[in-house]
């Protein structure tokens, strides 16, 4: 069995699919003439334009499940690098504190 992808990329790939689907079907509407061609040699940037427009709100509302996935997946990681930081911090400090209380006892003797 397969790994499964990170939810980022998953995310991600899902987004940049839903983008590339608007581009295309709005591409088809200004080629056939349903939608306006755009000013002089503006018709690429028109349909980058609208399939932005487009494909914006549909990645909100269809990959709303995909969207709380990676949220989890990266409060996951926070948390867990957050706990090795402390652990680290708390080692570095139980070294320092007996490296001291070592000097310390070595000034008394």
């Amino acid at each position: 069995m397969a790994p499964k992808p990170s939810a980022t990329v998953r995310y991600t790939a899902m987004r940049l699919g839903i983008f590339a689907g608007c581009f295309l079907v709005i591409w088809g509407l200004v080629y056939v003439g349903a939608l306006p061609a755009g000013l002089g040699d503006s018709n690429l940037l028109w349909v980058l334009v609208l399939a932005i427009a487009v494909s914006a709100p549909l990645s909100f509302v269809l990959l709303r499940n995909q969207r709380e996935e990676m949220s989890t997946q990266i409060i996951d990681t926070v948390d867990r690098t957050k706990a090795r930081l402390h652990a680290n911090r708390t080692m570095e400090d139980a070294a320092v504190d007996a490296q001291d209380a070592s000097r310390a006892q070595g000034s008394t003797s």
